[in-house]
């Protein structure tokens, strides 16, 4: 049985790493964190041994448990403070996309991780509050608020 699991675990890994780790470089700007958070996510993967009705539910499962490691390591940032982040250098392709995702950066993690979802990921709204455990309103109004957000401050700092 625990052949299986790691079968599984592998197959995790292939399919949802990356799409993991751009969700938690994106939250956290550092890659090393990043990759301790991908890391601590496939940790509590195999551990729990969820079941999983479908691929999109194992999906939802994961960015959920990602999330919130992200949203715990940035607490824990934010109590103890370290010395200076590492920034996203070179992870836009071109200048002008690199103003965007610097102003995503600076939203509030309430407002980017719906934007996160919905324009890089591709998620619906419904899957979007299911993820996040909002209502399907709550997450039209901050993706709503996001993109108002991220176009004040891209319009006022990088044009």
């Amino acid at each position: 049985m625990k052949m299986q699991k790691c079968g599984c675990a592998r197959e995790a890994v292939e399919r949802y790493g990356d799409m993991l780790y751009r969700i938690c470089l994106l939250s956290l700007r550092n890659t090393a964190d990043a990759e301790d958070a991908v890391q601590e996510t496939f940790i509590k993967y195999v551990q729990k041994s969820p079941d999983f009705s479908d691929g999109e539910h194992e999906k939802a499962w994961l960015i959920t448990v990602a999330t919130n490691k992200c949203r715990d390591m940035l607490r824990y940032r934010t109590r103890h403070k370290t010395e200076s982040e590492e920034l996203l250098n070179g992870y836009a392709i071109e200048k002008e996309e690199s103003g965007i995702l610097d102003a995503l950066m600076e939203l509030p993690e309430k407002y980017k991780t719906p934007l996160m979802l919905f324009y890089i990921d591709q998620y619906k709204l419904d899957e979007i509050s299911d993820i996040m455990g909002i209502s399907l309103s709550a997450a039209k109004m901050r993706l709503s608020r996001g993109r108002k957000l991220l176009k004040e401050k891209y319009r006022k700092e990088y044009m």
